[in-house]
């Protein structure tokens, strides 16, 4: 299974919760660098499988020349 960010999104948002409630600055900052790691792994991830979809369309579009 690939990791395409919300795993890090989901325990970075727990993190982030855990910290308001215990009043933890510390552990409520790891939560949202969290989510911030997520959220760009995800639009990485997205580029990517955007970036193979044009290939494909091109390679499809040579080979039925």
């Amino acid at each position: 299974m690939t990791n395409n960010g919300k795993t890090d999104k989901l325990v970075g948002k727990a993190k982030e919760t855990a910290g308001d409630v215990t009043d933890n600055e510390e552990l409520k900052g790891e939560g949202v660098l969290k989510q911030v790691e997520g959220k760009i792994t995800e639009v990485g991830s997205d580029i990517k499988d955007k970036t193979e979809e044009v290939i494909g369309d091109v390679k499809e579009k040579f080979d039925n020349k």
